[in-house]
């Protein structure tokens, strides 16, 4: 049984709640539009948590392979990394990766043929951002540019795509309403660069934390953070959102009082606990959006 443990843990199913998410708030805004089918919802997430299991695997084995991920990082201080521990082999999480990307390619293609071939351009950007994320010869992860994709892929893009599903059609106001969870995702790779400054510049790469150092790091992350939550109060209440959506203030506290522990000393789990926030926001804002259809 542990070697299906390890495989499960390699994959970070953690992080699946982030793109359920993203293709829950798509897929809600269709609803609300009028169009809603749960079959092509959960074939969406399906191909979607897919998409991003290989993502995450692609990305551990080239962090190992370049020696970005060793023991002593601090990721692998407080969380299971079954390929830096040995217990998997580098070349089979390898083929793992790219057996995920042939199913997420083939729902890709189903749903491109059932609700339209403009999902196809939002897949295959999906699929470059993920494998040149990390491999080579772009591997734009070490040149500052990861938190700028991470906002796009689980914003614009993935709420668009499973808008599209769902309507056939694209939506500004889905576009709108990406961008503060977008931000927010993008947060948990800017936290972990912070803490990881010195670590990465000693392995020679470059993160967008190393370019605006720690202090104007924070102060960005800080900045995104009360962008996200003003962003949702002025949507709530001139649209594109609703009323109901200003219950994403709920998790506001927990905002608070994690900038509060950034500011004070960065945590060595300061990536999950920004993900505990996107998490919260972003199940409350899914629930605002299935009470304006419902109500």
């Amino acid at each position: 049984m542990n070697i299906y443990r390890n495989w499960f843990l390699a994959s970070r199913p953690w992080s699946f709640t982030m793109t359920a998410i993203s293709v829950s708030v798509g897929s809600a805004l269709g609803a609300i539009d009028g169009s809603f089918s749960w079959a092509f919802y959960l074939i969406t997430l399906l191909g979607t948590v897919l998409l991003h299991a290989a993502t995450n695997l692609i990305n551990d084995f080239y962090d190992v392979k370049c020696g970005v991920d060793t023991q002593e990082v601090s990721t692998a201080q407080y969380r299971p990394h079954p390929l830096v521990e040995g217990k998997l082999a580098a070349g089979h999480v390898k083929a793992a990766a790219y057996t995920l990307y042939g199913f997420s390619t083939l729902i890709g293609i189903y749903l491109a043929a059932t609700r339209g071939w403009a999902l196809m351009w939002i897949g295959l950007t999906g699929v470059f951002a993920s494998l040149s994320y990390t491999a080579p010869p772009l591997k734009y992860k070490y040149s500052a540019m990861g938190e700028i994709s991470v906002f796009l892929m689980w914003g614009p893009l993935m709420v668009a795509g499973a808008y599209f599903v769902q309507c056939q059609a694209f939506s500004m106001n889905a576009f709108w309403i990406s961008l503060p969870f977008g931000a927010l995702v993008a947060l948990v790779l800017l936290a972990n660069n912070i803490r990881d400054i010195n670590h990465d510049r000693d392995k020679g790469i470059l993160t967008l934390a190393i370019v605006l150092g720690q202090r104007n790091g924070l102060l960005l992350y800080a900045l995104l953070v009360a962008l996200a939550y003003l962003a949702i109060v002025l949507m709530s209440i001139f649209g594109p959102l609703y009323l109901w959506s200003l219950i994403v203030l709920l998790s506001l506290p927990l905002a608070l009082r994690l900038l509060r522990l950034m500011m004070k000393q960065i945590p060595a789990d300061a990536d999950a606990r920004t993900a505990q926030l996107d998490t919260a926001f972003g199940v409350l804002l899914v629930i605002s959006l299935v009470l304006e259809g419902v109500f």
